[in-house]
């Protein structure tokens, strides 16, 4: 076997022809997720990420989610680089609340009981500061000790859960500083106004916001797809956490995450007010943010934010849930605030590439760079395999599946058969934590690796060199600095942390030769008795390589976004179960194909009124 290197790629440095082209990146968000110790004691060896807030803050963007003991910065959306606090909560920091005054930058762990609230500057380089070494009492709140004491009839009406747990800032026009909180199956999310001068104090009393109805809206009941409950039928009631608010041309969108961050169905929604503190009405077209297929699985719990060209974004915590239930991470899609105040944020390819924006867009949709995963299904093989940990695995779309090599050792290789010449543009090497033995934060935690290209299988090419990498990538997106023609990919390992080397998936991003599938006909949907359901079915169409099943509330904004795998679709019998829908809300349906060489046109929308 001859191996060349790619001069383009030396020291992985871009060429001028290169540098023209738009910067790209692909969820899940390629951070150094951080080892958990929650578990530690149980053996139990995982990186996750949740929660997360991200804040425009003197021209920076300022990352914080849940068990980190540190957090991002960056400059473009794209390039983070995690700083680790000396002063931080010794309990680490869970859901946190982060808000800019313009001036400085405020962060507000979780807690059930009174702590600090700190602030800074530029963190990244004076650290932290007490605004307040200690906030004041929820009014009304019991202590964790009193809350199992009221029996099977719950807290008193005169008194609130211990709190506050899952919390958010808000700033508004006025400089009028509020709060709102909550993370329950039982209760509802909570708001008031504070006086932020040191020490702090509550204005107002604690109002009480909205519950979940998860039998009027469908995407708000627990489970995978909504089906209610776990696997095994024990019904779950579904749980509400993650307030975020916005306010946009008057308007105050209060932003609540639901059903649970478990499986893939959870969401980001919204109530919609004229005043900070209320009243709310439900929105009709929520769920705002929903991704409940692809390789990236669900949305919910995360912040809204504008970057500095003024587009919206909105952030989430996929599920993992291999190791542990709450192994996740973060992901970002764009989206609108409409004219007549719809928010939505697009999930269609949200787990493809996209282009970052340098300025204004009007059409978030069009961030969509056109690749496609041709790793899908490719023949995979590998130089060892343990057990039953096979390198089709790593090429199934799905993030609880893996290939695992015999030993962690520099030269393990798993190469993937595209089955003809492509363009590649991009590659995502997602690792897995293989019963990993890793509990803490260290800096000899990295991935290092190269990737090969042949067209040939026999004359090799290095594409990508990241040997000599310093940090942690557990989902490293390597986009090239130019398409280039191949059939065969190869990962060639060097170094990553744990006992194991795992890889989920090795995704393998561009196109083939191939035109775009046609447009599936057939489209017919059945709303049902349950007007929280429909089932969608179509003609299958030849040559596609998945569906994306589209729907909203006007023809002009199919907003939500179901993706199934064409092989996937044949499995579910050629229907798709959408139960996200809105009791007494008329919907209207759509269906488009991907493959290789694009995207078809979208079929005739059809129209799923209430009954």
């Amino acid at each position: 076997m001859r191996l060349i290197l790619s001069l383009a790629l030396a020291a992985f440095a871009l060429p001028a022809s290169a540098q023209e082209r738009p910067r790209t990146w692909a969820n899940p968000v390629d951070v150094d997720y951080k080892y958990n110790f929650e578990q530690t004691h149980r053996r139990i060896s995982y990186r996750t990420g949740a929660d997360p807030v991200i804040v425009l803050h003197r021209d920076r963007y300022y990352l914080f989610q849940t068990l980190a003991d540190g957090f991002w910065v960056s400059d473009d959306l794209l390039d983070w680089t995690y700083v680790a606090s000396e002063r931080w909560p010794f309990e680490s920091n869970v859901a946190p609340a982060a808000v800019s005054d313009g001036e400085r930058l405020y962060l507000m762990q979780s807690a059930f009981e009174p702590r600090p609230l700190l602030v800074a500057e530029r963190p990244e380089v004076d650290g932290w500061d007490w605004h307040t070494r200690l906030l004041p009492p929820v009014p009304g709140a019991v202590s964790r000790q009193e809350e199992g004491t009221f029996g099977e009839g719950g807290l008193p009406a005169d008194r609130l859960p211990p709190g506050p747990w899952d919390p958010a800032l808000f700033i508004d026009d006025d400089g009028r500083w509020y709060l709102y909180w909550g993370s329950s199956n039982v209760y509802p999310l909570y708001a008031a106004e504070i006086d932020p001068t040191p020490p702090t104090a509550f204005r107002s009393e604690v109002v009480k916001l909205h519950v979940l109805h998860p039998d009027r809206h469908g995407w708000e009941r627990f489970g995978e797809d909504h089906s209610g409950g776990l696997p095994d039928g024990t019904t779950i009631d579904p749980y509400m956490e993650g307030a975020w608010m916005t306010k946009h041309a008057g308007r105050y969108y209060l932003q609540y995450g639901a059903p649970g961050t478990e499986y893939n169905a959870y969401a980001n929604g919204t109530y919609v007010g004229s005043a900070p503190l209320g009243p709310f009405e439900y929105a009709p077209w929520n769920p705002v943010s929903y991704k409940p297929g692809g390789f990236v699985e669900g949305a919910g719990h995360g912040s809204t934010f504008r970057d500095r060209h003024g587009n919206w974004w909105n952030s989430g915590t996929p599920w993992l849930g291999h190791n542990w239930t709450f192994e996740r991470r973060i992901a970002m899609f764009p989206g609108r605030i409409e004219d007549d105040g719809q928010m939505w944020f697009t999930s269609r390819f949200g787990d493809f590439p996209q282009v970052i924006p340098d300025g204004p867009v009007d059409d978030p949709e069009s961030l969509w760079t056109g690749w496609v995963p041709l790793s899908y299904r490719a023949v995979a093989t590998a130089s060892s395999t343990r057990d039953d940990f096979t390198p089709d695995r790593a090429t199934d779309e799905n993030p609880r599946t893996f290939w695992a090599a015999a030993r962690n050792a520099p030269g393990e290789t798993l190469t993937l058969d595209l089955g003809g010449v492509k363009s590649v543009q991009a590659v995502q090497v997602n690792y897995a934590d293989l019963e990993s033995g890793v509990y803490a934060e260290s800096p000899s935690i990295r991935t290092r690796f190269r990737l090969w290209g042949s067209t040939d299988g026999a004359d090799w090419r290095v594409i990508a060199d990241l040997s000599e990498s310093r940090r942690d990538r557990p989902n490293a997106y390597v986009p090239l600095p130019a398409a280039e023609r191949l059939r065969f990919v190869r990962y060639e390992h060097v170094e990553s942390p744990g006992a194991n080397l795992a890889i989920g998936d090795l995704r393998v991003f561009g196109n083939g030769d191939a035109p775009a599938p046609a447009t599936p006909e057939g489209l017919a949907v059945d709303r049902g008795q349950d007007q929280r359901n429909a089932t969608v079915r179509f003609a299958p169409v030849e040559g596609a390589m998945g569906y994306n099943v589209r729907w909203g509330v006007r023809p002009d904004r199919l907003t939500l976004t179901y993706q199934v795998w064409a092989d996937e679709l044949r499995g579910r019998g050629g229907a798709v179960e959408v139960r996200a829908l809105n009791v007494g809300v008329d919907y209207v349906f759509a269906v488009e194909a991907f493959g290789e060489g694009g995207v078809s046109p979208l079929s005739d929308v059809v129209s799923a009124p209430a009954r």
